[in-house]
């Protein structure tokens, strides 16, 4: 390894030099992709915010203004999203070894932050409103701007959130639910103007307390969401499977255990993971094997995997043979038993040691194992059982 680069530098560069232009220059792209939209939704944001302004005025609605606010608050969202991006594409350095991917989600958390203080904000303009009302004065041209702002923010939102969507950036898809949600209140408002032209009804002031309260809602449920993914959530489970195929598709390979993935940011995972492999291969063979599996899990899913241990699988011996097939037997007869992995019978110190996993579902989990044990005892006394409890962090 050359001086000053990690092992994660080696794994990506060897990975880049497989992986072909195309496929590297996509990996390269995700940020420019991002600052690219939301460079459009900042100047879309900015020219809606300022027709609804003079629109909201000159017709003394205050669901238009309150609309061109939410624009507003759009626009900053997306500068959020630029710098934020920006910060997260930072080299990985002493301080913070892993990079700084996590940036992406406090900038979604900031964008949450915003939307509930915009939605606050109009909820209070539209309670003064409610009252001390005015008399709105629509205009043909004022009705064509907010028609045209509702076909703008449909378009807007589908793009920004189907990017978002695409490259993993929970920063654009937030934006994203946001323009279409400004689509309705735009669609709202449109409404409002319609009902009171032809029936003389206004609904402005209450139609902008609801349009608040919505607003703050969706806000609400961003920054939920975000918080949830800063507290670690478990990793995607489609993901695991697919990792778990790309290692198990190696005939040396019986099976791979222990999956854990750590997020550092949108598609930036380490992680570490059990490979059973059969008692027969050499140092030399494990060295290679590790090697090259490591290097194709990160070409296929993008993952590095800082660690793979190595379960030695019985194969020479007639008798580990059968005490796996037996064990294996009293230990998956259970409900709540996921798998049983990491077995090995050892004659020399007379014991046996697996590893069981145990699914979250289960009422409790140490009443499983401990029923199970016993059983396993009971079945080779002259043994020491060295069972251990074990989670399957990809579990459904």
């Amino acid at each position: 390894m050359a001086s000053g680069k990690s092992r994660l530098d080696d794994i990506k560069e060897l990975a880049e030099q497989q992986l072909g232009s195309d496929e590297a220059n996509r990996i390269l792209d995700r940020s420019a992709r991002i600052v690219k939209t939301s460079i459009i939704g900042i100047a879309a944001n900015v020219f809606l915010a300022l027709f609804k302004v003079i629109v909201g005025l000159a017709s003394h609605s205050i669901a238009i203004v309150m609309d061109a606010v939410n624009n507003l608050s759009d626009a900053a969202s997306s500068v959020v999203t630029i710098v934020g991006t920006k910060l997260a594409g930072k080299d990985p350095d002493k301080k913070h070894p892993f990079g700084h991917g996590r940036i992406e989600y406090l900038s979604a958390m900031l964008i949450s932050v915003l939307v509930i203080y915009a939605g606050l904000a109009a909820f209070e303009e539209s309670v003064k409103k409610i009252l001390y009302p005015d008399v709105p004065e629509y205009s043909g041209t004022s009705l064509a701007i907010i028609a045209v702002a509702v076909l703008v923010k449909i378009v807007l939102g589908r793009y920004v959130r189907r990017v978002g969507e695409e490259v993993h950036s929970d920063s654009l898809v937030n934006s994203g639910k946001d323009a279409g949600l400004d689509a309705i209140i735009s669609a709202s408002t449109l409404v409002a103007a319609v009902i009171f032209i032809f029936f003389h009804i206004s609904l402005e002031a209450w139609l902008g307390a609801i349009i608040s309260v919505i607003i703050i809602k969706s806000g609400i449920d961003m920054l939920r969401e975000t918080i949830s993914q800063l507290l670690g959530e478990g990793a995607d489970a489609e993901l695991a499977r697919s990792i778990k195929s790309t290692i198990t598709s190696y005939p040396q390979i019986s099976g791979a255990y222990d999956l854990v993935l750590h997020n550092y940011g949108p598609d930036t995972y380490n992680g570490s993971v059990h490979i059973a492999v059969d008692d027969t291969l050499s140092a030399a063979d494990l060295d290679k094997l590790i090697r090259t599996v490591t290097l194709d899990v990160y070409r296929k899913h993008d993952v590095i995997l800082n660690a793979i241990g190595v379960y030695s699988v019985n194969t020479t011996d007639p008798e580990a043979v059968e005490a796996r097939e037996k064990i294996s037997k009293i230990v998956l007869s259970h409900e709540y038993v996921l798998e049983m992995h990491g077995f090995y019978f050892d004659k020399e110190e007379e014991s046996i040691r697996f590893d069981i996993v145990i699914s979250f579902d289960a009422p409790d989990r140490h009443v499983v194992f401990n029923d199970i044990v016993p059983r396993v005892q009971k079945l080779y006394p002259d043994y020491k059982i060295l069972a251990a409890m074990d989670t399957d962090f990809s579990e459904l």
